[in-house]
């Protein structure tokens, strides 16, 4: 993925100060979501947005459907420690609220545009004045009528006409920090969409497949559509929507961009499926391996395997690894058997010669 080259698109900056992040350009894709809390909420939003943090994200989104929840931005803005980009639907004075509160950007969607129509020009002065990008997020479950009626359902192209028409909106007064979303929940026509409004437009664009499902299908469907896009050199930003916890999002989003090379290599587990060779059970020593190295410090690439056949291979492609059998685990560190275990202490000993390999101190680091 190092060697693909990356979609010209602007640049655009979401967020002041430290917390900036730039989104376009030669910037790294960033991965996003949304906090799941009522906004207006502060203690749960914010107490959220830190373990999003945390868990790797590097901006999030709010949802701002009540007053309620537009009072409760200048604190949240404040406090957070990465850019807070605001949701508004129907509501216009939310978005100036936004702006004012201090967010680093606002998400607008074209199919509840009408109500915007004739604050075009004062959210454009007011977010140009402000260095606020506006974020155009066209839905497929949210197209304009009009739209739907024309393509007569929501197509790659009417996706992309409806994105284009409202970023004319804004071009109409000069504003152009503008970042671009096209969702889908099917990848497939996510992709075209994708494909077609590169092609159209200079804009970075956030990737996301819309209304993706539970944790294993949303996976799945997120990660074909992002990889695909994203070996074509499109894509500026990604959220995998999940109905699951919204840390688990930004789990997933990392561990995308980590295996097509577009994020550094933090823990990876190396394991084996299993087969009727292996002579432990691969599954439960696996789920062990990988609750205790959760959280760990150093980026390293760790392999669990279940017999002799692959595993002295694997572990030699590893920083740390263990072949087992017999009751047994052979402990490998870059290639080489440094102990053998028994299978109840294999744990323990990768723990140990994991944690020895990130000391700096330590010959083996």
């Amino acid at each position: 993925m190092s060697g693909v080259p990356r979609r010209t698109a602007r640049q655009i900056t979401i967020g002041r100060g430290a917390r900036a992040v730039r989104v376009g350009g030669d910037a790294p894709v960033s991965v996003q979501s949304m906090t799941t809390t009522p906004t207006a909420d502060t203690e749960a939003t914010l107490r959220q947005i830190a373990e999003l943090t945390a868990a790797g994200c590097q901006i999030v989104r709010v949802a701002v459907p009540s007053q309620d929840d537009a009072d409760a931005l200048p604190v949240i803005a404040a406090k957070s420690p990465i850019p807070v980009v605001a949701d508004i639907h129907f509501q216009p004075r939310y978005v100036f609220a936004a702006i004012d509160a201090g967010c680093g950007a606002v998400r607008v969607n074209p199919g509840n545009i009408k109500r915007f129509d004739d604050k075009v020009r004062e959210i454009a002065d007011a977010a140009g004045t402000a260095g606020v990008p506006i974020r155009i997020g066209v839905n497929a479950g949210s197209l304009h009528p009009g739209l739907l009626a024309k393509y007569g359902k929501a197509t790659p192209e009417a996706l992309v006409e409806s994105a284009l028409w409202e970023c004319s909106l804004f071009e109409e007064y000069g504003f152009r920090d503008l970042k671009i979303s096209v969702k889908h929940h099917d990848p497939l026509v996510t992709v075209d969409a994708y494909r077609l409004l590169a092609d159209q437009c200079d804009y970075p664009l956030h990737l996301g497949v819309t209304e993706a499902g539970p944790a294993l299908q949303g996976t799945v469907k997120s990660a074909t559509a992002f990889a695909i896009l994203l070996a074509e050199g499109i894509g500026d930003t990604i959220r995998v929507s999940l109905s699951a916890p919204p840390v688990e999002e930004v789990k997933v989003g990392n561990q995308i961009l980590a295996s097509l090379g577009l994020r550094p290599r933090q823990l990876e587990i190396v394991s084996c499926p299993s087969c009727g060779r292996a002579q432990v059970d691969v599954y439960r020593l696996t789920e062990r391996v990988a609750a205790a190295f959760e959280g760990f410090p150093h980026p390293l690439r760790v392999a669990v395997m279940g017999c002799v056949v692959n595993g002295p291979g694997e572990a030699r492609e590893a920083d740390l690894g263990v072949s087992s059998g017999n009751g047994k685990g052979q402990i490998f560190v870059r290639g080489k058997v440094v102990r053998t275990v028994p299978e109840s202490g294999i744990v323990e000993a990768l723990l140990e010669e994991g944690l020895r390999l990130g000391d700096p101190g330590s010959s083996l680091a």
